[in-house]
């Protein structure tokens, strides 16, 4: 009995082609809901520093004279608490992840100068 069931199995797998994604090779399309990293306009931030005050994991830091908008992307847990608070709305969780890094690194923003 337990030959014949494996043997169900596999022919079924044979015909029916993978259940696992295939990511590295074919791109994952994310639900609306899903949750990547944060993204800024930074042509619409005023530095005002509320994003910074609210995010629990103090991931990011904004700088008011020299206009820089900062986050540490491996401290980001994606909570969504800066994209809320914003009263520009310049901030956005984007369905795209970083990609993965063995180092700690921040991304910077600052207004491009004319």
């Amino acid at each position: 009995m337990g030959f014949l069931g494996i043997s169900k199995t596999v022919l079924k797998n044979f015909v029916t082609g993978p259940v696992t994604e295939r990511y590295p090779f074919v791109p994952k399309n994310y639900p609306a809901g899903a949750r990547g990293k944060v993204d800024i306009d930074i042509a619409k931030c005023i530095f005002c520093g509320i994003c910074q005050r609210k995010c629990p994991t103090a991931a990011i830091v904004v700088t008011k004279e020299p206009k820089v908008w900062e986050i540490d992307r491996l401290r980001c847990i994606s909570c969504n608490y800066c994209v809320e608070v914003c009263p520009k709305k310049c901030l956005a969780l984007n369905t795209k992840y970083s990609p993965c890094s063995a180092e700690r690194y921040k991304d910077s923003f600052a207004p491009e100068k004319a």
